[in-house]
């Protein structure tokens, strides 16, 4: 039997190396973390969520296990969290450490025992979200970097890019007001809720874009239809369960 190709063969998928960003979890073996970490990223009215079902829907009818994660999910602090968020009253340091917990207890019981078994892990934002956030209030970013260093290196990270003009338009349009603190209200940039909202989102995309040469976001464009903006995920999403 001939020997086939370069052209012919098939490549054999290899997983990434793992890595933490900074000191990580004590006593977790990476090399046993087979699954896979993908990250959407965006804000609020980005159609993150909308994204995260379709691509589950997807993953699952290709034969792959899923669990789902993000902001304000750990049981540990999730109800306390809430209820201190409602007062408006939270210092920047106590809700970025607040957010840091929540964080931290997912990452340790819910993602790395799913990547252990081989799942695929698709987090509704990630730590990069609280990372733009405690740096566009002023937080130290070498602080904020160095909290954040248990985290794990995900797979791939998605960002949604989409206009401030038109995120207080799908915000209205489906909550008939605007949050306080998605408006950035606690900084003082307006008194007014909705001049605060865009000037706040405003912030918030040009440290994403900071960002993104350090972290390697994807960004793709969140203007377009679901259905538009799936299809291209699906593709880029194939590559990276391939390589």
């Amino acid at each position: 039997m001939k020997k086939p190709s370069k052209k012919q063969q098939i490549a054999v998928p290899v997983l990434k190396p793992r890595r933490f960003y900074g000191q990580g979890i004590p006593n977790v073996d990476l090399q046993k973390l087979g699954g896979r970490l993908i990250v959407v990223e965006g804000p609020d009215g980005s159609g993150r969520s909308t994204q995260i079902v379709k691509l589950v829907e997807w993953l699952e009818s290709e034969g792959h296990m899923t669990v789902q994660v993000g902001l304000k999910r750990s049981m540990l602090v999730r109800e306390e969290l809430e209820k201190a968020k409602q007062g408006n009253i939270l210092s920047h340091t106590t809700l970025s450490l607040f957010y840091a917990t929540d964080f931290a207890d997912q990452l340790e019981n819910i993602i790395l025992p799913a990547l252990k078994a081989g799942m695929m892990v698709l987090a509704d934002r990630y730590i990069y979200t609280l990372m733009v956030r405690d740096i566009v209030r002023g937080m130290d970013e070498r602080w904020v970097k160095n909290l954040y260093g248990i985290a794990l290196l995900p797979d791939v990270v998605f960002y949604l890019n989409v206009s401030p003009e038109e995120l207080v338009q799908r915000t209205f349009s489906k909550n008939r007001s605007l949050d306080y603190w998605e408006s950035g209200m606690d900084l003082g940039l307006s008194r007014d809720l909705f001049d605060s909202f865009m000037k706040y989102q405003a912030l918030v995309a040009k440290e994403y874009k900071r960002l993104q040469s350090t972290y390697g976001f994807i960004m793709i464009d969140g203007h377009r239809s679901p259905e538009e903006i799936n299809q291209e995920l699906q593709k880029k999403l194939r590559t990276v369960l391939t390589s």
